[in-house]
């Protein structure tokens, strides 16, 4: 079974570890400047450098359908650059997973795959992808949705160690974003992380610096650019896939194979003979 999941992201590749691990033939989709901010746990970094790793599992950029198959021949997820995914159309794949957590529908649809699932916010179960998925950190985190929504995004971070949106760092400025610190650091409260052009860039809390914005970005005033865990004694964590990304790319394993069981049971010829 060919997945395409759409967006390389941490979360998305929480998504791409289970399904690999699986034994799913994989694909992502990203943006020609992906600005992921967990960048050690992304697969989107390949993007920029040709090939990453996550986890043990690596992660190449290709640019056809041939290099696509020398990847998986190798057991390399591939990445390519295809924004409004076009090459969905060529491959025809079986599952689609919109990861990009846009908070909005940036066009994904039911006729893309069989089976279609989306993560997050500004999806309809039942009408614009056959399954969505809850990202809303709590009680909820992973529940397979079949008819509706999932919650309305709050624009607060989650809690981690009673703090939330100080946690996170929010461009002060537009312009280019240059760190001076290592996603990995101990940062104090109000340290200099780095600048936006000359503009002074610093954190509201002490911790360790679990990711920023690729240096160069060019970024937007207000725009999330870095993230600090409050927790000290958890550094490790800045490299490892986190429990949210884990819970999603297990929720995702999970709606795969209730779709199938469903398909089979309802008796569509399609799931039956191919899946």
């Amino acid at each position: 079974m060919l997945v395409i999941i759409r967006g390389g992201g941490d979360l998305a590749t929480g998504v791409a570890e289970s399904l690999y691990l699986a034994g799913f033939k994989i694909l992502i989709l990203d943006i020609e400047k992906p600005s992921s901010i967990r960048r050690t746990v992304c697969f989107s970094e390949a993007i920029y450098d040709g090939r990453t790793k996550v986890e043990g599992i690596k992660c190449q950029k290709v640019f056809s359908k041939e290099e696509m198959q020398l990847c998986w021949n190798k057991k390399i997820i591939p990445i390519m650059v295809d924004e409004s995914g076009e090459i969905i159309k060529e491959l025809k794949p079986d599952v689609v997973v919109d990861s990009i957590i846009a908070k909005k529908n940036l066009g994904t649809n039911r006729s893309m795959a069989p089976i279609t699932i989306a993560l997050g916010d500004g999806f309809e179960a039942g009408k614009d992808v056959d399954i969505v998925i809850e990202t809303m950190r709590g009680h909820n985190l992973g529940r397979i949705i079949t008819e509706g929504r999932a919650l309305k995004n709050t624009g607060i971070p989650g809690e981690i160690k009673g703090v939330s949106k100080d946690r996170v760092i929010y461009s002060p400025e537009g312009g280019r974003f240059f760190s001076i610190k290592k996603i990995g650091d101990i940062v104090e409260k109000n340290e200099i992380i780095g600048f936006v052009d000359n503009v002074e860039v610093r954190g509201k809390i002490s911790g360790v610096l679990r990711g920023t914005i690729r240096d160069g970005y060019l970024v937007k005033k207000g725009m999330k650019i870095g993230d600090i865990d409050p927790r000290l004694d958890e550094k490790e964590n800045c490299f490892t896939i986190s429990d949210k990304a884990r819970a999603l790319g297990g929720a995702v394993l999970k709606a795969i194979f209730y779709k199938i069981m469903k398909e089979k049971k309802d008796g569509n010829t399609y799931i039956e003979n191919t899946l």
